[in-house]
């Protein structure tokens, strides 16, 4: 049988929000290969400018990443949802080896497979420099925020 990952297609608002927040404190562990379970063996990535193919490539790419973008902490957000696609945006914090903090903000829109299981993956990002008085993301997201949206600025 083959491995699952609940909620399952066809998603309904909350089967969308609750696969977002799974997504969320997945990526927040920074552990490459607890996040790869959730993509299908061959899963097809877009991750701003590098294309990658597979739970390999996918678990060689977060570990280079979170090598370099120290104190990675994330938030997602949904943004809309179909029967078997989830649209969301995020941000996150880290900061480089060198000190300076950064603030991503990105898209990503998600396919998922009848096992619950992400197919393909594209994700659209851009960076900003912060000062560390202006983080406002730090750590995993608290139970008490769970389900907040995150505000643009």
């Amino acid at each position: 049988m083959p491995e699952g990952r609940p909620p399952y297609p066809p998603f309904t608002r909350e089967t969308a929000l609750q696969k977002v927040q799974a997504a969320e404190d997945a990526w927040n562990t920074r552990d490459p290969q607890r996040v790869a379970l959730a993509y299908t063996p061959d899963s097809q990535w877009r991750n701003r400018d590098v294309f990658l193919s597979g739970r390999e490539e996918i678990v060689a790419f977060l570990t280079r990443k979170w090598d370099r973008e120290l104190d990675y902490a994330l938030r997602k957000s949904l943004w809309s949802f179909g029967e078997n696609r989830i649209a969301v945006r995020f941000q996150y914090e880290c900061h480089d080896a060198g000190g300076q903090w950064w603030r991503s903000y990105g898209n990503e829109l998600w396919e998922f497979d009848e096992h619950g299981l992400m197919r393909r993956r594209e994700a659209s990002i851009n960076d900003v420099a912060i000062d560390e008085a202006d983080r406002r993301i730090r750590g995993p997201r608290p139970e008490a925020e769970r389900g907040l949206d995150i505000p643009l600025r």
